[in-house]
């Protein structure tokens, strides 16, 4: 069987706007797709089968990292590029990975000195909002790993944000990958309905009385992203994409409360 370097893993629900983008700039990259998508009802999976990727079919999670993890335990591949379908992978990108993969010192089992091994990587991002390429308010350089050895990382599948685990070091690599977060005011709400639904269950399990919720979530930290994102990390920079992108994360905390109260114990 051919030595599979290099698979690349996405977890899906109804992409088809994006798969073919995303996947045709990893074709000459991949060594292996593994495509698990959540039960989309539209082409998503035809799609995928066009590039030749493996496609499973489950169920759409409202923890999403669930699927994401089963794509780290299909992949064959000694390393692992986990993607999103609204990401995109320049040449540049493509060409630090393969030098960097290709480079790696496998580390001699028998040897007497521990040689550090990098077994995962930060990329950048570039995020994309409402048009406009964000460089402020901590969405540029906004690092994630998502470059890593086979059976070195998981994801613990806790929240919706959260980075994959590495046992072992990890590194950066230099060129930022194209993130289409939220190309129009649409696919902003739509994910964000998403979000919002996952903390409100969320919120729903958390021990305290509905009045400390309500001050925490429709007060304390609405005010503190707002100004977290649009001061602290200069959002404000981004002139009126900034306000809004602060505006509009500082709003999740009241939707999800508002959603929690209506979930019935």
């Amino acid at each position: 069987m051919k030595k599979i370097k290099l698979s690349v893993v996405l977890a899906t629900h109804n992409e088809e706007n994006n798969i073919r983008e995303c996947l045709e700039s990893i074709r000459q990259l991949a060594d292996e797709i593994v495509v698990v998508d959540g039960s989309s009802t539209d082409k998503t999976r035809e799609i995928s089968k066009e590039f030749g990727a493996k496609v499973i079919k489950t169920s759409n999670k409202l923890m999403f990292h669930q699927n994401k993890q089963l794509g780290l335990e299909k992949a064959r591949g000694e390393w692992i590029l986990q993607l999103d379908a609204d990401e995109r992978i320049p040449q540049v990108l493509r060409d630090e990975i393969k030098y960097q993969i290709s480079n790696i010192k496998d580390t001699d089992k028998n040897s007497k000195i521990k040689e550090t091994q990098i077994q995962g990587f930060y990329i950048a991002r570039k995020n994309y909002f409402l048009g406009k390429w964000l460089r402020k308010g901590g969405q540029y350089p906004d690092y994630v790993i998502r470059l890593v050895e086979k059976g070195k990382a998981y994801f613990p599948c806790q929240t919706v944000h959260e980075q994959i685990k590495v046992e072992g070091e990890v590194g950066y690599l230099e060129n930022p990958l194209i993130h289409l977060a939220y190309p129009n005011l649409n696919s902003y709400f739509q994910k964000a309905a998403i979000y919002t639904s996952e903390t409100a269950l969320k919120l729903k399990k958390e021990k305290g009385s509905v009045l400390k919720k309500a001050l925490a979530y429709l007060i304390f930290k609405p005010v503190y992203t707002f100004f977290n994102l649009f001061f602290r990390h200069k959002g404000f920079m981004d002139g009126v994409y900034g306000f809004l992108f602060a505006l509009f994360s500082a709003c999740h905390f009241p939707w999800a409360f508002i959603k929690s109260l209506k979930i019935e114990k």
